[in-house]
């Protein structure tokens, strides 16, 4: 019987293959569906692994798993591959086709969206050691963003908090993600988080890293981050804050042209708050518990496979089945 917070028959048929097998006789895993449960059952409640239900079996094993498997980013492989199955590097499906038969002039992109999400972090994540964050200098190891450290929690306004930033398709559906310390900006994350953009294609070619179309709000908005999406070909939808507009406008002819806006395409950028919001239904996401960096970021590709697989794998709802049964019984 498949309870609450647990892969259905049909989402564990996809991801069976993906898992790792059992190599030579000796120290054999357990269970991959029974430990895949624990895990998925510990990220949506949040609870200690201590506390986990025993039909799990030792919590031991399922934090050495979902460690093992954090580290050596099997959880990322997973996503990745059902990416390919769902043709993420052309994620727009049905909404394209839909644009099309309103314009069928109008050339069809694949354009991503990205937003951060503060997440409150526990007393039992602080206390990590701090490494340099990716967007670091080759000159003396200094940090090009400002943040000096990333990956672990820092105190910021809120209080102790680790920052998201999400890059999602059109369907709400996470592509890619880094971490961040919770007093650190959002905009010299763009470029990192846009860097570890990999979505391969099915059959032989290199992965789709360039987007056709970038949205995000004015938290984004720079001269080097449009400068690099500028470079790259990408066109911007970032709005921009009333301080860069004012700086503008105070240099006359030397502050140069408004960057170009589309109000109806940055109206799509609720995209990846409807995915941010499927995110944090999950607690372990919502609320920063693991210390390490690497293991945090496991629990974020937990759940990005579950809505992948939901995506992927349709499967008619309780209410549809109830309705359905009814319907028979009246007419018997």
């Amino acid at each position: 019987m498949v309870r609450r917070h647990e892969l259905t028959d049909a989402q564990w048929a996809k991801i069976e293959p993906l898992l790792p097998a059992n190599g030579k006789p000796g120290g054999q895993w357990a269970d991959h569906r029974t430990v895949i449960n624990g895990v998925l059952y510990r990220a949506r409640t949040g609870v200690p692994r201590p506390d986990l239900p025993e039909r799990y079996g030792p919590w031991q094993t399922v934090y050495e798993r979902h460690r093992h498997w954090s580290a050596d980013g099997t959880g990322r492989q997973i996503l990745g591959e059902l990416q390919i199955e769902a043709d993420a590097a052309d994620p727009d499906g049905a909404l394209a086709k839909a644009v099309e038969a309103e314009s069928a002039h109008r050339k069809r992109e694949w354009a991503v969206n990205i937003d951060s999400t503060s997440c409150r972090a526990h007393q039992h994540a602080a206390g990590a050691r701090h490494r340099l964050c990716l967007a670091t200098t080759r000159k003396g190891g200094r940090c090009a963003c400002g943040m000096g450290w990333a990956g672990g929690a820092e105190a910021s306004r809120g209080g102790l908090t680790s920052e998201i930033h999400l890059l999602a398709d059109n369907r709400a559906r996470p592509l890619t993600w880094q971490t961040s310390p919770g007093q650190g900006g959002d905009s010299p994350m763009l470029i990192p988080v846009l860097d570890g953009l990999r979505i391969r294609r099915r059959g032989p070619g290199r992965p789709r890293s360039r987007p056709d179309r970038v949205r995000g709000d004015k938290a984004y908005s720079s001269r080097d981050n449009r400068t690099y999406l500028r470079r790259r070909g990408i066109k911007a939808t970032i709005a921009q804050p009333d301080d860069q507009r004012a700086g503008r406008r105070r240099k006359g002819r030397a502050g140069g042209h408004p960057p170009a806006f589309d109000k109806a395409q940055y109206r799509r950028r609720t995209a990846v708050e409807r995915c941010v919001s499927k995110w944090k239904q999950y607690r372990a996401v919502a609320s920063r518990y693991d210390k390490r960096d690497y293991i945090f970021n496991g629990t974020p590709a937990v759940a990005a496979i579950v809505i992948w697989l939901r995506d992927i794998v349709q499967e008619p709802s309780e209410t549809t089945w109830r309705w359905s049964c009814s319907t028979t019984s009246s007419r018997g």
